[in-house]
C-alpha cells in the first residue's frame, strides 16, 4: 500500500442510516435499501482512498463511525452549518494541499484521481476540480486549502459546479480538471454507476437488491 504523498484526502459523509441517506433512492427501495447502497457506496470510497498515496486519509463524518469503517482512516466531525460552511471547515483543518471527494461517486479508481496526486500535481496548480454530471462536483482539491474558496457558494443545485469553478478562476487560481463522473442521486444513477464499476461492494449490493426485488 502506498501511504506518502503531500495531499490531504477528504472524504465527506454521512452516517449510512435509513431515513438519512439517498432519499432520492427511496422509491424503488427502501429507507433501508438506499442505507445500505450508501454503506457500499463508501466502503468502496473508502477502499479506494486506502490504496492512494496521501499525507493523511480523513473520513468528514456527520454521524458515528461503524463496522464499514476500514482501519487507516481518521474521522473528523463535520462542522453544523449548510453543506458549504461544512465543506469549508473540512479545508479549515488541512495544512498543504488537499482533495476533498464525497461518498456518492463509488466507482472512482486510482486512475481517476492520479493527476492530482502525481508528484508534480502542484507544480504550477493551484486548484483541481472534478465536474459532476449533474452540474455539481465530486472533487476538489486546494494546493492551499482556503475556507474562503469554498464557502458561500450554493450547494445542491444544477450551477454548483460552475459557481465553485469561477469561484476559483476568480481568485486568480490555476485550475485543472480532473473527469467528469456521474453521482449516485438516484436508481437510474445506481445503475450507471455500478455498470462503470461492476466489481465494487456498491455493484454488488445494487445486484442483490435489484435481484430480490425481481423474485
Amino acid at each position: 500500500m502506498s501511504t506518502s504523498g503531500p495531499t490531504t484526502l477528504l472524504v465527506i459523509a454521512k452516517e449510512p442510516l435509513p431515513g438519512r441517506v439517498k432519499t432520492r433512492l427511496t422509491p424503488p427501495f427502501t429507507p433501508a435499501e438506499a442505507a445500505e447502497l450508501a454503506e457500499a457506496a463508501l466502503r468502496d470510497t473508502l477502499c479506494t482512498l486506502l490504496a492512494l498515496p496521501a499525507r493523511r486519509r480523513v473520513l468528514v463524518l456527520d454521524g458515528r463511525p461503524g463496522p464499514w469503517l476500514p482501519t487507516g482512516i481518521e474521522v473528523v466531525a463535520q462542522s453544523a452549518g449548510r453543506l458549504d460552511e461544512r465543506l469549508a471547515a473540512a479545508f479549515g483543518g488541512c495544512t498543504g494541499p488537499a482533495l476533498l471527494i464525497g461518498m456518492d461517486t463509488p466507482q472512482i479508481t486510482a486512475a481517476h484521481l492520479a493527476p492530482v496526486l502525481s508528484p508534480d500535481a502542484w507544480d504550477g496548480c493551484d486548484a483541481w476540480f472534478g465536474p459532476a454530471d449533474d452540474g455539481g462536483f465530486w472533487a476538489l482539491g486546494l494546493a492551499d486549502p482556503d475556507p474562503e474558496l469554498v464557502r458561500g457558494v450554493p450547494m445542491s443545485v444544477p450551477r454548483t459546479g460552475a459557481v465553485q469553478r469561477r469561484r476559483l478562476v476568480d481568485a486568480g487560481l490555476t485550475v485543472r480538471d480532473l473527469p467528469a463522473l456521474r453521482d449516485v442521486d438516484d436508481a437510474a444513477d445506481a445503475a450507471h454507476v455500478a455498470a462503470a464499476a461492476p466489481d465494487g461492494q456498491f455493484a454488488a449490493a445494487l445486484a442483490r437488491l435489484t435481484g430480490a426485488a425481481s423474485r
